[in-house]
């Protein structure tokens, strides 16, 4: 009888916990008072996107963030001189590395770490020798894939917004290639997470997937907190990931 696949963890993104903060100023309500709940209800982790338009959570709620609970905190970030000394001098648990363009509302798509290579290597680098955890957010494809492996990034993201946004054979198509992908980073010794546009209607399949160890999950448990609480969302979120398991 095979084992079963180890408890996926469960990342919860609280930008968007200071996106309403920032809509009128002042610090209500407080992003890490979020991120207490998420430690108390039995969240493995926290993200936080330092975007460099400041548009929602600010150069000040990391620290916070990092004394407020003992959860490991994933840095989402450009690769930018700036962020990089953002990230050193605060000393994460975990760096991910993302596209990132003023004009979008969200990160888009997956950062093309093949095309950027080297400006990719030295931030990279230094990441991993301050004993930060690199995870770079790609688009589930091998070439992708094969320039973290160039770039000795420990971790990858795949983004699920394909998936999460296909419907019927395609979507089946978009699952396909996570789980492949997923895979094929296991057998090259990387640890492979996922996000992007999960939902509890969509999450199990990717859940499911027994070679992912992360699933990182924020502006659909906000938007469902704010009519049954984030107690509730990320409890509910946890539960059917585990039902999936």
């Amino acid at each position: 009888m095979s084992a079963s696949p180890p408890r996926l963890r469960l990342g919860v993104n609280i930008d968007h916990v200071a996106t309403i903060r920032n809509a009128r100023g002042g610090d209500h309500p407080d992003p890490v008072r979020a991120a207490q709940i998420v430690a108390a209800v039995g969240g493995d982790g926290i993200t936080a996107h330092l975007r460099e338009d400041r548009r929602h959570i600010r150069d000040d709620d990391i620290a916070r963030i990092q004394a407020a609970t003992d959860l490991p905190l994933n840095l989402e970030m450009a690769a930018t001189d700036e962020m990089l000394a953002i990230a050193l001098r605060h000393k994460p648990h975990a760096a991910c590395i993302v596209p990132e363009r003023r004009e979008e509302r969200t990160t888009e798509g997956g950062l093309d770490a093949a095309g950027q290579h080297n400006r990719l290597a030295p931030i990279v680098a230094r990441l991993a020798d301050a004993g930060i955890r690199v995870s770079l957010f790609i688009a589930p494809e091998a070439r992708q894939l094969e320039a973290a492996m160039r770039l000795k990034a420990p971790v990858v993201e795949f983004h699920t917004g394909e998936y999460a946004h296909a419907t019927g054979e395609q979507q089946a198509i978009e699952l396909r290639r996570i789980a492949e992908m997923s895979a094929l980073a296991t057998k090259n010794g990387i640890e492979p997470h996922a996000g992007h546009g999960l939902t509890f209607e969509n999450v199990q399949p990717v859940a499911a997937i027994p070679q992912l160890a992360e699933l990182n999950i924020g502006h659909y448990l906000i938007g469902e907190a704010i009519f049954t609480g984030l107690e509730s969302a990320v409890r509910h979120m946890r539960t059917l990931m585990d039902d999936a398991r």
